[in-house]
C-alpha cells in the first residue's frame, strides 16, 4: 500500500489526565517527532502477536495517532513512555472488508482499538488497568461515541467486563496463525453519560 507523507512537526503536545507517583496518562493531542523512536519501540512488542503491520512507523503515527476523531493516549513511568492505547474512527479503516461490514460503519458511532500495549517489564502492576480504564471513560463521555470495537485473540474478550459481543472469529489473522475475535463493546448501555437532549425512553439501533 502507498504510504502517504505528512509534514512531522517537532514536539508532542499533549495533556496529563491522570497520575500516580511516578506513573502518569496522557492524551496526545499531537504526536511530535521527538516520540516517534520510542513508540515505534514499544509498538515491536505487538508483532508477535499481531503481525508486522502492528508495528508502528512515523506515517502510521500521523495517519492514526494524529488523525482528527482519534483518541490516544500514552503511559509514562518516570518521564519514560513505557506504552499506549490508541481508539481511531472505524470509518479510517475502510480500506479492511471487515470495518465496511460492520453495521456500524458510516455512522460515526464507533472507535476502533487500533492498539494497546503496554511493556512487559511493567505488566502486572496496574499500570495497564488504569490506561485502558481512562481510554473508555474519555471515550464514553463523546457524545457520537456509543461503540467501541476492536480484534484480540480468541478468548480474550471473555475476560472483558461490560457489555460485549463477539461480531466475528478470523483465522489467521494478519498472517500470524491464531484466530482473533473481532468484539463490540456498548459504552454506555445505561444510557448515563446521554445528552440532557435525548428523550427519556430512546432506543438505539
Amino acid at each position: 500500500m502507498e504510504e502517504t507523507h505528512f509534514q512531522h512537526e517537532p514536539e508532542s503536545r499533549t495533556q496529563v489526565i491522570a497520575s500516580s507517583g511516578p506513573f502518569q496518562i496522557e492524551l496526545m493531542d499531537y504526536v511530535g517527532a521527538n516520540d516517534y523512536t520510542p513508540l515505534i519501540h514499544i509498538s515491536e512488542a505487538l508483532v508477535e502477536e499481531y503481525g508486522p503491520a502492528a508495528k508502528l512507523t512515523p506515517n502510521t503515527i500521523q495517519t492514526y495517532f494524529n488523525k482528527e476523531g482519534s483518541l490516544p493516549f500514552i503511559a509514562r513511568h518516570q518521564g519514560d513512555i513505557i506504552g499506549y492505547i490508541i481508539g481511531v474512527p472505524l470509518e479510517t479503516l475502510s480500506r479492511e472488508s471487515w470495518a465496511r461490514l460492520d453495521i456500524n460503519f458510516g455512522k460515526i458511532n464507533t472507535l476502533y482499538t487500533y492498539a494497546f500495549v503496554v511493556q512487559k517489564k511493567y505488566k502486572g502492576n496496574g499500570y495497564a488497568k488504569m490506561l485502558k480504564r481512562v481510554y473508555l471513560n474519555w471515550a464514553k463521555k463523546q457524545d457520537h461515541i456509543h461503540y467501541i470495537t476492536g480484534h484480540v485473540k480468541q478468548g480474550v474478550s471473555f475476560r472483558f467486563t461490560g457489555d460485549i459481543r463477539i461480531i466475528d472469529r478470523i483465522e489467521n489473522w494478519q498472517g500470524t496463525g491464531k484466530t482473533f475475535e473481532y468484539y463490540r463493546r456498548e459504552l454506555d448501555p445505561d444510557r448515563i453519560y446521554a445528552p440532557r437532549t435525548d428523550p427519556p425512553n430512546i432506543t438505539r439501533v
